[in-house]
């Protein structure tokens, strides 16, 4: 079963197919994952397979860390396009995430005005009020959307705990568009079923579901490392070609990762 941890709280920079040259920042412990969905194509691992020894990073280490990363950065005349909030699980399930934000934005715009916060996330907590305030005050709040098939989301995604798509989506509309929608495509099975959700029965309800969201973007990926299940595969080119082309024909910006 492929695994990749990532440090915390600061990492890279890293190369990132969507965010260019991205400074990540992962508010989990470096020696496991700790995540509110168990993603059964997540390159971290199944949440069970990975439980973490130690502690969360607290406000002050991500704050002095990620300060000596870009005064580092600057020293050698490297500029981040991006902060980006990532890593071993889901950054906003953090007790202090609020409070980090804060500070990644003052920190930004002294050493790296220019770069762009963003946060990737699967969008379980945005029903807290801190939470969705916090995605407000960032650049990029990508939010996962992989269906709005509740039961494709239980099989795929699989939220640990209480999991109100409707209410999610609702709270999605909130962002009145200052949002990005992130949305993995993959093909293949798991435990004998098909996790296709190139399938037309899952693409236009979502569109329409994205349509009255209104994003900012939307951007469309497929697998890209090695996953927890050798028997998931990835999209293929023309799938998320013809998608991302829907997309851009309902008047939304929509970019593609192969």
């Amino acid at each position: 079963m492929s695994t990749i941890l990532f440090p915390s709280p600061v990492f890279g920079p890293v190369h990132s197919r969507r965010l260019g040259v991205s400074l990540g920042i992962n508010l989990l412990p470096a020696d496991g994952k700790v995540c509110s969905f168990d993603c059964i194509y997540c390159e971290c691992g199944l949440n069970m397979s990975h439980r973490p020894h130690t502690k969360l990073p607290q406000r002050a280490a991500v704050r002095a860390a990620l300060e000596t990363k870009l005064v580092e950065m600057a020293a050698k005349g490297v500029k981040p396009d991006a902060i980006t909030f990532a890593g071993n699980g889901e950054p906003t399930g953090h007790p202090e995430f609020a409070q980090i934000v804060d500070d990644v934005v003052v920190l930004r715009n002294r050493f790296a005005p220019a770069a762009k916060i963003s946060v990737l996330t699967n969008a379980h907590h945005i029903l807290k009020p801190e939470v969705f305030a916090a995605l407000l005050r960032v650049d990029n709040p990508l939010l996962k959307l992989d269906t709005v098939d509740a039961d494709y989301i239980r099989r795929v995604d699989r939220p640990q705990g209480r999991y109100d798509l409707p209410r999610l989506i609702e709270q999605m509309k909130a962002f009145r568009g200052k949002c990005m929608i992130q949305t993995m495509f993959l093909k293949g099975t798991w435990k004998g079923e098909s996790v296709d959700n190139t399938a037309e029965r899952y693409v236009t309800p979502w569109l329409q579901t994205v349509k009255a969201i209104n994003p900012e973007l939307v951007t469309i990926y497929t697998i890209d490392r090695e996953t927890p299940d050798k028997s998931l595969a990835k999209a293929t080119h023309e799938e998320l070609d013809g998608i991302a082309a829907r997309v851009r024909a309902a008047g939304l910006e929509c970019t593609v990762s192969y």
